[in-house]
């Protein structure tokens, strides 16, 4: 495993398997009445974010702190950062304070790519701009494994603002090194330039009609429509949009029945997905969330406390 996590492509399959049997560890920490390992007692980590989070950053926070490091979050609007100070200098500033671990969230497609050539420490990418978002496919690929079994030959059906999203080109990548097939629909202001050319290189299908890839889902992943990163309209009004790829009571029928419903979230309910999809018994968005912490201490151990963290 690399020294930091910037991106799914840092990972083998070797790697993945290994921090799943690691995540399924660290799942058991959640039911103890002491919540805490001692594997990262000493270490100091930064939860620096520039965007704002609630499961990523809580998470993040959760799972250093049940690891027994010192954690310390730090966002943009309570920062030097509000008064105009670069994205280099403020990351050198905490860097120097002997931090050994930065989970970064960035507006900006590639800043934790740079941040990791500024400085020392682990570098852990929590989302960069509109491009990836490593551990959140990790969380939902552990997820889905755990409902479904391995994911070789299974279908998923990745649903929405695909252009905006750095979740879906995560979770591509990571679904298919699992060896799952994709299927991804939006509608065509939505779907990103050039998608064609990389679903051919990436091994993925698009369509425009989720009526028809649904019924051959075997997971259904619902992305949600990210309006603070648009600017005009990228469809008519909300209902035109439900009514063509939102998750409704009607869709929820051309399931299988054991199909698990995914949402990275926050959801827009009665926009993307409905209450009836976003509380049925098949839905696992909370099983993404217990999971988001015992991934995030696997890869926080993995890291900067396995066998691997000094390399």
């Amino acid at each position: 495993m690399r020294r930091h996590l910037l991106s799914i492509d840092d990972l083998t399959v070797d790697d993945i398997d290994t921090l799943f049997d690691t995540a399924a560890e660290m799942h058991d920490v959640q039911n103890r009445q002491v919540k805490k390992l001692p594997a990262l007692r000493g270490r100091t980590v930064i939860n620096l974010f520039f965007e704002d989070s609630t499961r990523t950053r809580s998470s993040f926070e959760i799972a250093g702190k049940w690891l027994s490091a010192d954690v310390i979050n730090i966002s943009a609007k309570g920062s030097s950062a509000s008064k105009g100070e670069s994205l280099r200098d403020t990351v050198l500033t905490v860097c120097a304070m002997g931090v050994d671990g930065l989970v970064i969230r960035h507006g900006a497609s590639g800043a934790a790519k740079q941040v990791s050539e500024w400085v020392d420490a682990v570098v852990i990418n929590a989302g960069d701009g509109m491009h990836e978002h490593p551990t959140q496919a990790l969380l939902d690929a552990y997820t889905l494994q755990r409902k479904l079994g391995p994911l070789e030959g299974r279908h998923v059906v990745i649903v929405g603002d695909l252009t905006h999203s750095r979740v879906f080109r995560s979770n591509v990548l990571s679904l298919r090194k699992l060896g799952a097939s994709v299927t991804v629909v939006a509608p065509p202001t939505l779907m990103p330039s050039g998608i064609d050319g990389w679903s051919k290189d990436g091994g993925f299908t698009t369509s425009y009609d989720l009526d028809a890839v649904l019924p051959d889902a075997d997971a259904v992943m619902m992305l949600r429509v990210q309006r603070e990163r648009m600017s005009g309209g990228y469809f008519p009004s909300a209902r035109e949009y439900t009514v063509g790829y939102g998750l409704t009571r009607d869709r929820l029928a051309l399931l299988k029945p054991d199909a698990p419903i995914c949402h990275p979230g926050p959801m827009n309910r009665g926009l993307e997905i409905a209450a009836d999809a976003a509380d049925a018994a098949q839905s696992v968005v909370l099983d993404q969330v217990s999971a988001g912490v015992a991934v995030r201490m696997s890869v926080l151990y993995h890291l900067m406390a396995g066998e691997d963290s000094s390399e």
